[in-house]
């Protein structure tokens, strides 16, 4: 006589069969369902955070700052400065913020942060850099010589030593960067030079 098994069998099997096979009714593994449930979760988060309330910055928005980048750091590396590479440093973005950031730390003190200096409060040390009337000269090139240089005998340090060729290109791009290429340049004959 042979023994009877006593004991089901594990799982119980489904009542179907495809092709002679038949499935056990297994229950998925709690570690699969939670990740499941979460990558639904992230997945609403997701699109909530891109699609439907749109915070998150768009692809071109990204794509863009990270050209941006690529490209401030390209002409950062440039030893070449003239009056076209200043105007299309004060079209990029990062050399703009970066240019800020100097102007406000080193400049901001003549000029004020409004970059209005002597038309803002009479008082003041530094010239507007924001009209286009220049004391000495608008040109791209001679703003970055003039920083560079500076002029002593109207309080203006030499800033070229303290700051380096990158910063001043980035503190020019930024004054340029209140300005239109190609606008009319007034250099003020009342100035004392």
């Amino acid at each position: 006589m042979t023994p009877t098994p006593t004991t089901p069998p594990e799982d119980p099997v489904r009542p179907h069969s495809f092709d002679g096979i038949q499935e056990y009714d297994k229950r998925l593994p709690n570690w699969w369902l939670y990740t499941l449930y979460a990558t639904i979760v992230f997945w609403v988060g997701y699109w909530a955070y891109y699609e439907w309330f749109r915070i998150g910055p768009a692809d071109t928005q990204a794509v863009e700052q990270a050209i941006s980048q690529i490209e401030a750091v390209r002409m950062a590396s440039t030893s070449k400065i003239d009056d076209a590479s200043l105007w299309k440093m004060s079209q990029n973005p990062v050399f703009v913020s970066a240019g800020k950031a100097i102007f406000e730390a080193n400049c901001a003190a003549c000029h004020f942060a409004s970059m209005r200096g002597k038309s803002e409060n009479p008082a003041a040390i530094g010239p507007d850099l924001t009209d286009t009337t220049w004391v000495y000269g608008g040109k791209p090139t001679q703003i970055y010589d003039l920083v560079t240089k500076g002029v002593l005998v109207k309080g203006m340090p030499a800033w070229g030593p303290v700051l380096g060729a990158k910063k001043i290109s980035e503190s020019v791009a930024y004054i340029l960067s209140k300005h239109k290429e190609g606008e009319p340049i007034v250099v003020d004959p009342s100035a004392p030079k």
